[in-house]
């Protein structure tokens, strides 16, 4: 049972692009039926392959539960190891104070280094909310701070179900208000801030970006939200297509993570706004944005009307949909034309927006 749980976890940080090297690592996965293979239509021909082996082993593993999260993080955590990292780019890993009255806050700061001040990137990882390690993006995010010659401070924040949204979001926001004010030691310019994160880490991306706004302490270049989990409704009281998610992270999974982190049942008028960016009020005054997203995920559509949003308020935004893609498909088939379209989309926006404050 406990390595059960453990390679379900594994997994399910891989289809959460949290664990590249989990996909990697981990044994075959079940063959599909033909009812199975069928599903797999609407993906785009270069990424069946890597549809075919992620639906295996969904099918294999079954559907996370908050239990199983629970049972794992008492195990040990469940997670894989994190990919070897890059020697010539620098990392420390940090405590910082957390939120009043809250534990340390553990940072990876990558790239740091005093004298010119560079852009930066203020990250938080994918998980659905209640999966999912800062460690494991390290590497990625090293190759990313050698391309833009910037400063990237990762945060491991606090996961649901033990800790709700009102604690993993001032977590981040302690990594975003450390980072501001270590500039100089970080050699960042304060100026040329940007967030990112994938999955629920753009999810989480965006709560930044909209309490830096209300807040008024921080000034934020940009945001960069990846396949980014915006909206409790969705794959609960919001229904979607027979053709989408059935590869990925799926509605039950959403609706999972999305209750974990609430600590209340999703989709209901009760949920409180300042949890769900979907859920904000207004959008005005947020910083510029770019939402890359597959066009076969499960947020696609939440995804396209916060870009819509965010335009309609009159923040500069750009969309980004690759047909036939699913979740966390540039993790899982980075060779792939869609996958390099994809990431070049994300660092062009990124040097843009950092030209563009310089």
């Amino acid at each position: 049972m406990k390595a059960r749980i453990r390679m379900c976890c594994a997994v399910a940080l891989a289809l959460s692009t949290t664990a590249t090297a989990a996909w990697a690592q981990a044994p075959a996965p079940a063959a599909l039926s033909a009812e199975d293979e069928a599903k797999l239509a609407p993906v785009a021909p270069e990424l069946r392959d890597a549809a075919r082996r992620a639906m295996g082993f969904s099918k294999m593993m079954g559907p996370i539960t908050e239990e199983a999260v629970r049972a794992s993080r008492k195990g040990g955590g469940g997670f894989p190891p994190a990919p070897e990292r890059l020697a010539e780019i620098a990392v420390d890993e940090r405590m910082i104070p957390g939120p009043q009255g809250a534990p340390e806050v553990k940072l990876f700061v990558i790239n740091a280094r005093a004298g010119t001040p560079r852009p930066g990137i203020l990250h938080t990882h994918g998980g659905g909310f209640i999966l999912g390690t800062a460690a494991t993006d390290v590497r990625r995010l090293q190759e990313l701070a050698r391309e833009l010659d910037c400063v990237i401070v990762s945060v491991e924040y606090r996961l649901a179900p033990e800790t709700g949204y009102a604690g993993s979001t001032e977590d981040n926001y302690a990594g975003l208000r450390w980072m501001y004010g270590n500039a100089a030691t970080l050699g960042l310019d304060k100026a040329r801030i940007a967030v990112m994160g994938e999955s629920a880490g753009g999810g989480h991306a965006a709560l930044l970006a909209i309490a830096a706004r209300d807040r008024g302490e921080i000034p934020l270049a940009f945001q960069l939200l990846v396949y980014p989990m915006l909206d409790d409704r969705t794959g609960g009281v919001t229904k979607v297509p027979p053709h989408i998610a059935t590869v990925g992270w799926s509605a039950s999974e959403n609706q999972v993570g999305w209750r974990a982190f609430l600590g209340q049942q999703p989709g209901t008028a009760s949920v409180p706004t300042r949890a769900v960016p979907a859920r904000t009020q207004s959008l005005a005054g947020l910083a510029p944005a770019l939402i890359v997203v597959g066009g076969v995920d499960l947020f696609v559509s939440e995804d396209i009307d916060y870009a819509r949003r965010l335009n309609e308020a009159a923040v500069p935004t750009e969309l980004l949909v690759i047909p036939g893609a699913f979740h966390g498909f540039d993790q899982l088939a980075p060779a792939t034309p869609q996958a390099q379209q994809f990431n070049k989309a994300k660092v062009d926006a990124l040097r843009r927006a950092f030209q563009a404050t310089k």
